[in-house]
């Protein structure tokens, strides 16, 4: 049997993120650069690409890093949530309002706010947003009075602002106010060396647990990695390590101990697949889950709310 050697390349830890590839340590130079600045920043990649470390790097290598960091997924938000999540509510603004609260505007004061999947934001709250960046200010949910703030504004998306402008779907003024600084996170499968050496460094933290100790990887195994689209990004390779360090046995990691998606089985797609390839790797994920969401999102490599997103848009 052949096997893979380790690669012999240091990681590189930035801030929760870890890899070898140039394409990366270039975004942490650009992170340091621009962290130093109070800019509005957009973090365009897809899903699993660590969006929300990045968001954490730039706040806690800024002069506000004393200052609290505020994160929410706009993707799981309704309109009437979306707007007490970010700037808060009165008693009595709507039924079950029992007592004032706070939200990420007024908790984050002099600190960070990071809106994930901002594309998402419907177009009322988009409007409230473009006050808070351009007065400094916001009223609560049946509030009367201007409550002002100091926050620096970091988003998110998977999305192209400019075709979600052209869809009529968000406003432009907010898309210049939010990206004057866009930084890029590179997907797995475009990171110079990552695939490789980030399976062994997921390789090393399971053997870390106990149990079944992994000492090497077939030559086979690390080919179907290499060639695998990686729609789900990091996460979904973390993922892939974990299931077959719980369905395989032995010092070799082996073919038949990855999912079926990575083996060519069943319903193989990558990022480039059709609607009708997702719908179908969804419904397996839930049949294979017995119905539970947050597993069914773990099988596919993305987040719960990006499983939630994509099944409203496909009308599962």
């Amino acid at each position: 049997m052949n096997l893979v050697k380790r690669p012999d390349r240091e990681l590189v830890e930035f801030h929760g993120m870890v890899t070898v590839a140039p394409e990366m340590l270039a975004l942490f130079r650009l992170i340091e650069r621009v962290a130093a600045t109070d800019t509005s920043v957009l973090l365009r990649g897809e899903t699993g690409t660590g969006k929300e470390l990045a968001a954490r790097a730039l706040h806690e290598l800024s002069a506000r890093a004393n200052g609290p960091f505020r994160p929410i997924n706009c993707a799981t938000l309704t309109p009437e949530l979306a707007a007490s999540e970010l700037f808060g509510h009165v008693k009595g603004a709507f039924t079950g309002a029992i007592s004032d609260r706070e939200g990420l505007f007024a908790l984050g004061d002099r600190g960070t706010v990071f809106l994930d999947e901002v594309a998402e934001l419907p177009l009322d709250i988009q409007a409230r947003l473009l006050r808070v960046l351009q007065e400094r200010t916001f009223v609560p949910m049946g509030g009367v009075t201007a409550r002002s703030t100091n926050i620096r504004l970091l988003a998110a998306t998977h999305k192209s602002l400019r075709q979600e402008v052209e869809a009529k779907r968000f406003r432009e003024d907010l898309m210049y106010r939010i990206r004057v600084v866009p930084l890029f996170i590179p997907p797995l499968s475009e990171r110079t060396g990552d695939i490789e050496t980030l399976v062994w460094h997921f390789i090393d933290r399971f053997n870390e647990r106990g149990g079944r100790a992994v000492e090497g990887v077939s030559e086979a195994t690390m080919q179907l990695l290499r060639d695998y689209s990686w729609p789900g990004n990091i996460r979904e390779l973390l993922n892939v390590v974990e299931y077959a360090f719980a369905v395989g046995e032995g010092p070799v990691l082996e073919p038949g101990e990855l999912p079926p998606e990575l083996r060519g089985e069943q319903f193989q797609t990558g990022r480039r697949g059709t609607d009708d390839d997702e719908r179908a790797r969804i419904r397996e994920a839930l049949r294979e889950s017995g119905g539970q969401r947050s597993r069914a999102a773990e099988l596919l490599g993305i987040s719960r709310s990006t499983l939630w997103r994509r099944m409203r848009e496909l009308s599962l």
